[in-house]
Order: C-alpha cells, then sequence, then structure tokens
C-alpha cells in the first residue's frame, strides 16, 4: 500500500523524477520501480542500465544522491530508490514539488512561499511587515490582550504594564524594529489592508444555493472569537430556556464552549496567505466551518483526531493567543470539542479535509430540537404566569402597605402638632392668669372663667384628635376593601416613569431600567409589555445587544 513515504511503478518514467523531488521536500521516502500498486513485484526490464543510469540523472537534475539498489523477490528483481529528506529546497527543472500523502504536489503561489520559508526556518506569521508602525495599531485590541492575559494568569499585571511596542517585543512579534505578520493580524485594527482574507463571513442558509442573509467580521483577530460567537448565539442560532430548580439554562443545538473552540482553531491555524475568509454557512440543522488551511505535513485526518502534540500552522499567532488565555498549547483543542459536546449531550463534530480546506461541521436533529424547544416554552409559559400573578400580588401589597404607611405617618404628624399646640395654649394661658392675679387681684372670677375656657378648648381639640383618630381608620379600612383604583394609579405612575426613563435613555435595557425604578426584573418586564401592547414603546436590535425606545 502506498503512503506518504513509499511508492510504486511498474515501470521507469524520467516524469518520477518529480516523485523524488517531492520525497526530497518532506519527509524522505522510497520508490519501487518493478512493482503493482499494490506492491506486488512483476519485474522490471534492463535492470542493470538503471542502476547506473538512475544516479546520474537525480544527482545532474536535482543535485541530489541518492541510494539506488536492485533486489529479487519470487525471481522476480525490482529497483528501490531511497532519497532522504532535504534541509533545503530541491528543484526539478526549476519547479518545486511536495509528498503530500499519498500524492505529489507542484507548489506555486503561496504555496511555495511558505515552503521556502519554513525550509529557511521560517514561517508565513513570522515575516517582517514594512512601513506599519506600533502607533497605528488598535488600542482596544492591546486592552484586551492585557485584560485576558491577567485574567487567565497566563501573564502578570507587571508584565503587561510595559508600552504597546514593548509588549509586541515581549510576545517576539518585532524584529529588526520591523513588525511581524502576526503583529498585525492580532493588534492592527484592519488586518484587511494587508491580508484580504483576515476576516470571517456568517450566513444563513436555507439551502446551499439559498443565502437568506449574511455578516463579516473584520477588525483584529484577537478580538475575532468572542465577536463572532456572540453574533451567532444572538441572530443565527434558535435557542430556548430552561430550568433544572431555580437555575436558568439557555439550550442551543451546540454547546457554545464546543464552537468557540472551533472557531479559535480556524482562526489561529488558518493560512491567511490565500486572501480567502473563514466561511461559516449556518443552516437549520447543521454549522458548517470552512477554514481554508491544510494539517502538517504527512498527517492525514486521523492524525488530527487522535492524540497529538501541538503542531500549529501560525506559531507567533498561536503564542498570542496562548498568553491571552484563549488557546491551550497542548494539541487538546479537538478533544476538548468533543468533551463539551459529551457533556451536554449533544453530538460531536464532524472533521474532513482535503487538498486546500479542513471543514467541521455540527450537526443535529431539527425535528428533536423542535420539540423540546416547544415543550419548554410550554413549561416557561406557566412559569411565567405564575410569576404575573406574584408580580400583581406584589404591587396589590406593595400600594396598600404603603398607603397604610403614608397616611398613619401623616396622622402621627397631626396628633404631635395637635398636642404640642395644646401645650403650648396651656403655657400661655397659665402666664395670663398669672398676671391678671399680680396686676388686678380683684379680677380672680374672670381669670377662673377664662381657665374654664382654655379647658373647654382642649376638650375641643381632643375631641379633634378622637375625629382624627376616626377618619384614619376609616382610611385604612377603605384602601384594604377598594385597592384598584390606588393600584390603577399606582400602575400609571410606575408607567409614566418607565415612558420618562426611556425617552432620555434610548435603546436602555429591561436590567437597567429596572434599577432606575427599584423593581425587580420580572416585575419590569410586565410594565414593558403593557407598554409594547399600548404601542408606546418597541424593543429594537439583538436578544442581548439591543434595548427600548419610545414609538414616535
Amino acid at each position: 500500500m502506498e503512503t506518504h513515504r513509499r511508492e510504486y511503478k511498474s515501470v521507469w518514467r524520467d516524469d518520477y523524477l518529480k516523485w523524488l523531488c517531492g520525497f526530497a521536500n518532506a519527509n524522505g521516502g522510497v520508490l519501487y520501480i518493478g512493482k503493482s500498486d499494490r506492491g506486488e513485484t512483476i519485474g522490471v526490464i534492463d535492470a542493470k542500465n538503471l542502476l547506473e543510469e538512475l544516479p546520474n540523472k537525480i544527482r545532474s537534475t536535482m543535485g541530489m544522491v541518492a541510494d539506488v539498489s536492485l533486489h529479487i523477490e519470487n525471481g522476480k528483481n525490482f529497483i528501490k530508490i531511497e532519497i532522504p529528506a532535504y534541509p533545503s529546497p530541491i528543484s526539478y527543472h526549476g519547479k518545486y514539488y511536495l509528498r503530500s500523502g499519498a500524492t505529489n504536489q507542484e507548489l506555486t503561489g503561496n504555496a511555495l512561499d511558505e515552503f521556502l520559508l519554513r525550509k529557511q526556518g521560517k514561517t508565513w506569521d513570522n515575516v517582517p511587515v514594512p512601513h506599519i508602525k506600533a502607533d497605528d495599531f488598535d488600542r482596544d485590541a492591546f486592552r484586551l490582550f492585557r485584560e485576558k492575559a491577567i485574567l487567565s494568569g497566563r501573564l502578570t499585571r507587571e508584565d503587561v504594564n510595559i508600552s504597546d511596542f514593548e509588549l509586541l517585543e515581549s510576545l517576539s512579534l518585532v524584529e529588526n524594529d520591523y513588525l511581524k505578520r502576526a503583529a498585525v493580524l492580532t493588534f492592527y485594527q484592519r488586518p484587511t489592508k494587508y491580508f484580504l482574507g483576515a476576516y470571517t463571513k456568517v450566513g444563513y442558509f436555507r439551502t446551499d444555493a439559498d443565502l437568506v442573509y449574511q455578516d463579516e467580521i473584520n477588525g483584529s483577530i484577537l478580538a475575532m472569537p468572542d465577536k463572532v460567537i456572540d453574533l451567532i448565539y444572538t441572530k443565527y442560532l434558535k435557542g430556548y430556556i430552561r430550568y433544572e430548580g431555580i437555575q436558568r439554562i439557555d439550550e442551543f443545538p451546540v454547546p457554545k464552549g464546543a464552537l468557540r473552540e472551533a472557531i479559535l482553531n480556524a482562526i489561529v491555524h488558518r493560512d491567511y496567505s490565500t486572501g480567502i475568509p473563514i466561511q461559516i454557512k449556518i443552516y437549520d440543522n447543521k454549522i458548517v466551518i470552512y477554514n481554508d488551511g491544510i494539517l502538517p505535513d504527512n498527517w492525514d485526518i486521523n492524525d488530527l483526531l487522535n492524540a497529538h502534540r501541538s503542531r500549529p500552522h501560525n506559531p507567533f499567532i498561536a503564542n498570542v493567543f496562548f498568553r491571552s488565555g484563549q488557546i491551550e498549547s497542548w494539541g487538546r483543542g479537538i478533544e476538548r470539542i468533543k468533551e463539551d459536546c459529551r457533556r451536554f449531550g449533544k453530538e460531536s463534530p464532524v472533521f474532513t479535509s482535503n487538498i486546500t480546506d479542513i471543514i467541521t461541521t455540527f450537526q443535529w436533529d431539527k425535528e428533536s430540537f423542535e420539540k423540546a424547544k416547544a415543550a419548554a416554552d410550554k413549561e416557561n409559559g406557566t412559569i411565567e404566569e405564575n410569576g404575573r400573578i406574584n408580580d400583581e400580588n406584589d404591587i396589590v401589597n406593595d400600594t396598600i402597605n404603603g398607603t397604610i404607611n403614608d397616611i398613619v405617618n401623616n396622622s402621627k404628624n397631626t396628633i404631635t402638632k395637635g398636642k404640642n399646640n395644646v401645650l403650648n395654649k396651656k403655657n400661655d394661658t397659665v402666664n395670663n392668669v398669672k398676671n391678671v392675679i399680680i396686676n388686678e387681684q380683684n379680677q380672680v372670677n374672670e381669670t377662673i372663667n377664662l381657665q374654664n375656657g382654655t379647658i373647654n378648648q382642649e376638650n375641643v381639640i381632643l375631641n379633634c384628635q378622637n375625629d382624627n383618630e376616626n377618619v384614619i381608620i376609616n382610611d385604612i379600612i377603605n384602601v384594604i376593601l377598594k385597592p384598584k383604583k390606588r393600584i390603577i394609579n399606582q400602575q400609571d405612575i410606575t408607567k409614566n416613569n418607565l415612558l420618562k426613563i426611556i425617552k432620555k435613555n434610548q435603546n436602555i435595557t429591561a436590567n437597567e431600567i429596572a434599577k432606575k425604578i427599584g423593581k425587580t426584573w420580572r416585575t419590569t418586564m410586565r410594565y414593558l409589555e403593557i407598554l409594547k401592547k399600548e404601542n408606546k414603546i418597541e424593543y429594537y436590535g439583538a436578544r442581548k445587544t439591543g434595548g427600548y425606545r419610545i414609538i414616535k
């Protein structure tokens, strides 16, 4: 069986020198002459002449020294040509070939550039970019990196408390005062200015030929995973809410952690030299991620799926993501995707590859997911109805308690004022009596009459106090027995307050409104729904990033 290091040919043709060139540029290999495609020995004609000619042809055309030997098996001879891996690039008639899997490929364009770089000990993302300075970079990207690096524990606050240029130097993204391609992709605000394919396309498809809508995510690739995930889960994927006890769980057909890891793999390990963006196609029953890139030399898809050490296609980009805490460096990305799917009871994605793409496909049963969503929505409807009743009871209780407290407090103030007035009048009366006795002792009778009048006055005040207390009690009874009018007034006041807040703060969220009016989120949502039904407000924007505004 032919492999990446073994090729069978029944007869010799000079065109097979390309295969030898491909072996030399890969990991070396063996070419057998006189064997069938299945490896059976069928014999070779004129073997002795070939033993003399082949070493000279190989040396004169490619400058290589090959081990050419004759062997006999089952009475039939065959020739074995062994080619070692060469550290420098080997060409045949000015063209470069590379053995990949069981095929031989001619390298051209970007593939040739990257091959030549790797032969020189460089990678594509390690190449300097002229005419660009750190001052031109995205300040938000540097801020995001510092925050994530400190939060992950990969770097300390002291490590990142340096200038932006010094930070780039510490990440090995500067060479002879030139910034490398990896720096432009991770920290520049418009990487597409230099690399056309440095963005992500997301589209919703009914069928392969029916694109409904799409989005593009641009900017620093360091911030791209968060942007892509937020867009997909707020605009493209349909989910539902379920509860385990009192814990709310957002259920989606693809676990967020698994999809995020797949998107990170695509961003970090893709081939940015092609000018083709990452493409994410979303259907009713699957998500397909197309990543323009190739597997490491002599790998097939099974090597990727099995346990392996980390071999990043873009090691300098990978280092930035590692230091920011977004990826590991153990080659466990695929396993982490599978683990997250198993944890949430979802199917693991299917991974495939071809010459230019690595494709990741998440699939789910649309009908089963819709049934689960319908059942959850029905259950949530019962919970919401109970919540609505509880909220109305809260409004009634708040209104009654508030009214009673207001009346009682007002009454206390009235009684206190009455008592103070009585005491003041008593003091005034006593002083007047003393003055009258001292100045005109003969008017004792008149003074007594004044005192009697004062006593009568006190009795009147006390009677008024009793009347006030009776009024208070009657008011409390009326509030308890007939609260509807007060509740309606309270609701109108709350709604008017909401309208004022929304008018001043367009696109404000329910959580922000709840904080401003001192109500629970659920109660606030009840009032917002009432105002929406009255066509006074509307919700604008995505579910997580939108808000409420006044309908003009």
